[in-house]
């Protein structure tokens, strides 16, 4: 139903998102089948994958044995398809509708950090407790970096970064994704770190804020630093997240827009702006992206591994 309303409006598009969990290597291939039984394919869509923290939850259920079957899980499988495309064809078929992938948690919980941890490899790590943010991050980027470079090489589509990073906890989560993600979700605590801050500003990393979320969750909405954000050009955009809880509409991405036009007073031309901002941040093809707004948009040339220079 979403995607018939998105098509017959013509000018709507969007990065949807869909779980990756880890359990089990079989996990893409039911993903995989499930698109294909459904007809799961638009024009106007594209597919990220969010990765939930959850190692803790799966290992205190021996559901997995330490953070590298977890891994595992999550990237062998399309390592294999990418090599091999008649170990599952849906599934290769699949990938050419994903865009990106996203990691998701609770960044406001507490993590212990011992030293010792940080000298575990992933088949080292059989704690129960998760692995702290940046260990965490940094095997996804390592893994998906490798896999860019893979699949650059046979000449297929490759996946960006953009993990949820910045909406609560301790500000080093924002110079871990200072220093591998292509963009992030939310970022709200950059206003608490001017330094880092001016980074992201001299990189031009896309950051997506979803003030009504923040709001329900975190950030009362007049304290939101969007607007301070937006105003010293930072890359920044309004998005939506977890809409069926947080909107009340058919909607969602419109009352993102609405609200921020009336409690902040953007005008027209801003508008224009940040929806300008939400292309460039986007995966959607550089074709596309240049049919939007133009064919000398400011864009950044991503390497053969996906990554900007």
């Amino acid at each position: 139903m979403i995607m018939q309303e998105m098509e017959a409006e013509k000018y709507c598009f969007a990065e949807l998102r869909i779980s990756i969990y880890g359990k089990s290597m079989q996990e893409w291939h039911k993903l995989a089948e499930w698109f294909k039984f459904h007809k799961i394919f638009s024009h106007q869509i594209r597919w990220m994958i969010q990765i939930p923290r959850l190692y803790s939850v799966y290992k205190k259920n021996n559901i997995i044995k330490n953070f590298q079957e977890m891994i595992d899980n999550i990237f062998r499988p399309i390592f294999e398809v990418t090599v091999d495309p008649s170990v599952d064809p849906e599934l290769y078929a699949l990938l050419f509708q994903i865009v990106g992938f996203d990691t998701v948690d609770d960044e406001s919980v507490y993590e212990v950090l011992h030293l010792k941890h940080l000298a575990l490899s992933p088949s080292q790590w059989n704690e129960d407790e998760n692995p702290i943010y940046a260990y965490w991050i940094y095997y996804i980027y390592a893994n998906l970096y490798s896999l860019n470079s893979l699949r650059a090489m046979r000449g297929l589509n490759t996946f960006s970064f953009r993990p949820h990073c910045g909406e609560s906890g301790n500000v080093d989560h924002l110079a871990t994704g200072f220093l591998v993600a292509d963009g992030i979700n939310h970022g709200i605590r950059l206003d608490h770190n001017p330094v880092l801050q001016y980074l992201y500003y001299l990189e031009q990393i896309g950051i997506a804020v979803s003030p009504l979320s923040n709001n329900k969750l975190f950030l009362q909405y007049q304290r939101n630093p969007f607007p301070k954000f937006f105003s010293r050009g930072l890359n920044v955009s309004l998005s939506t997240d977890d809409p069926l809880m947080i909107h009340i509409t058919k909607e969602p991405l419109l009352e993102e827009y609405a609200v921020a036009t009336q409690v902040w007073n953007f005008s027209t031309v801003d508008l224009c702006e940040i929806a300008r901002n939400s292309v460039r941040q986007s995966s959607f093809e550089e074709i596309l992206k240049k049919h939007w707004i133009g064919q000398n948009y400011d864009s950044k040339e991503l390497d053969a591994n996906g990554r900007k220079d």
